[in-house]
């Protein structure tokens, strides 16, 4: 396949282009010429779009798909679908699937069924048997087998001593170790973050507390180990200043942040829509301002989707009862936009490297990874531009900032009509 990107600015500046207009040929998966000019021929697919922009291929590192299991939220084929119209062309698949993937068989079946998308899908593995923070599962044959990380989706690790062994086994493979921040003996039964608005609401708290003293904890046992360690979606203000500080020492930590978090506070919760019960929960105006610092800093190392399609029946009950989560991926490069600026946007989007994953940039003889997105479109993400199963989306009816037009990966091109 030939396709030829017409008229294209780059953002990417670990290329010679960035920032300059140009137009991209693509053979057979790598690109073999830019040039300000490049003619059309018959063989080729031309992409002429308004304001087209191409960066490198952006990488969610935390979506839920349903299968196997809960196909009825989300299946496979369409969670790749949502991800590459939304932009992204890999995405790390979290492990709230039945059964877990907590064994080389259920990595194989991921990857086999994943196998031959534009989008490409990179399972992460149960830290634990059956991610019941116990016993730690086959951590080095999933590895083999391709998983990313190690991780019990959203569930901390609650034993300190399980997180130290698995952060000294793991150097000896380079694996990476996700740790969930919350400590729930703090908090129980919270739902939403404590503050004002909890106590107006009648709502059980989860105190910024739990995040700190679970990172705190979790910090200091990675001094003790070394190893690698990865935080995923920290939601506030003291997070943000531990994950620093521990930076300056040399610790091999990393941390992402949900768009969610980044963008909305605990103050939309007066509505009552079990769209916001969120996990992290939605924090104070405080803790954003920290969180977009963070980011534009480089504390932050990468800002993720945070898909998680829940179907009706449990987001459409009583807020005490519904499931946490909302779906993410088409809304969220236009809301990271309206959070930083474009160059920020990209980075946060493009930190492949932190999972260890290869990287192409945009230059001749590198292999095509490229996302095609406008980022000036100004639009509101409404109902109609879910393309997800479910349609929990805690930013419905939100003006964004930029849109993705689709993706070029694996030989392949997945583009908006």
């Amino acid at each position: 396949m030939s396709i030829l990107l017409k008229s294209a600015t780059v953002v990417d500046q670990q290329s010679k282009y960035h920032l300059k207009k140009c137009d991209i040929l693509i053979e057979k998966g790598i690109i073999s010429k830019i040039a300000s000019s490049i003619p059309a021929q018959k063989n080729m697919q031309v992409i002429s779009r308004h304001n087209l922009h191409v960066s490198r291929g952006w990488f969610d590192s935390g979506v839920c798909f349903g299968e196997p299991g809960f196909e009825e939220r989300e299946n496979i084929k369409n969670g790749l679908k949502t991800a590459a119209l939304s932009g992204f062309t890999t995405v790390a698949l979290n492990t709230n699937t039945y059964p877990v993937p907590d064994n080389k068989g259920a990595i194989r079946f991921l990857k086999t069924v994943a196998h031959n998308h534009g989008v490409t899908l990179l399972p992460n593995g149960c830290l634990t048997q059956k991610a019941k923070g116990e016993d730690l599962a086959e951590l080095f044959d999933m590895q083999g087998e391709g998983a990313l990380s190690f991780y019990d989706y959203k569930k901390p690790i609650a034993n300190p001593n399980l997180l130290k062994i698995a952060l000294q086994y793991t150097q000896s493979f380079n694996g990476l170790v996700q740790s969930y921040p919350c400590e729930k003996a703090i908090a129980p039964k919270g739902m939403v973050n404590e503050h004002l608005s909890a106590t107006l609401l009648g709502l059980k708290g989860i105190p910024s507390l739990a995040e700190s003293l679970q990172v705190a904890r979790d910090l200091y046992i990675l001094e003790y180990t070394g190893g690698r360690l990865h935080i995923p979606t920290i939601s506030t203000k003291e997070s943000v200043g531990l994950i620093k500080q521990a930076k300056k020492k040399g610790l091999h930590v990393t941390c992402s942040v949900s768009i969610n978090n980044l963008t909305l506070t605990d103050d939309v919760l007066e509505s009552f829509d079990t769209n916001y019960k969120l996990m992290p929960p939605l924090r104070t105006p405080q803790d954003v301002k920290a969180l977009k610092k963070g980011l534009k800093e480089g504390t932050i190392d990468m800002v993720t989707s945070d898909h998680n399609p829940i179907d009706i029946e449990n987001k459409k009950i009583e807020f005490d009862h519904a499931k946490y989560g909302s779906i993410g991926l088409e809304s969220c490069f236009g809301a990271l936009q309206k959070a930083t600026d474009l160059e920020t946007a990209i980075q946060a989007l493009t930190q492949q490297s932190v999972f260890n994953i290869s990287q192409s940039s945009i230059t001749k003889g590198e292999k095509a990874t490229i996302t095609l997105f406008d980022p000036s479109l100004q639009w509101e993400f409404e109902k109609e531009h879910i393309i997800a199963t479910s349609k929990n989306a805690a930013l419905l009816s939100q003006p964004l900032l930029g849109k993705a037009y689709g993706i070029v990966n694996n030989n392949k091109l997945v583009i908006n009509d």
